[in-house]
């Protein structure tokens, strides 16, 4: 009789598998949380990766965009120079057009207390 009572307190043989079960699952979470990591390390790399790739093109895109103003920019003087050129004193005198203007014999000037928009505009 004394064979078939058992004891709850005491060891059994249950609790063989109990640690049996304990070590595969810290084995098992050691691994998942490995590759979590490991997901996350790659996940982090890539974002990484498109961020300078991101960078990369838009310091191309402003060297480029830097080089066409410097292009427009020397145009523009080169424009300001030929403008200059032509409104100068030495271009209008030597103009062929202004060459072939008589030149005034006897010249009438105005002189008067009003001013020559005042009189034209009736206000005193």
């Amino acid at each position: 009789m004394l064979s078939s009572i058992s004891f709850p307190s005491l060891p059994s043989a249950l609790s063989v598998p109990r640690r049996h079960s304990l070590g595969r699952l810290m084995t098992s979470s050691t691994a998942l949380l490995l590759t979590v990591i490991g997901a996350l390390i790659i996940v982090l790399a890539l974002l990484i990766l498109f961020h300078h790739n991101l960078n990369a093109t838009k310091g191309y895109k402003l060297r480029t965009l830097e080089r066409a103003r410097s292009e427009l920019l020397l145009e523009q003087e080169v424009v300001n120079m030929q403008i200059a050129k032509s409104n100068s004193l030495e271009s209008l005198q030597s103009d062929p057009q202004i060459q072939l203007m008589q030149k005034p014999t006897k010249p009438k000037y105005v002189q008067s207390e009003v001013s020559v928009a005042e009189a034209a505009t009736g206000r005193n």
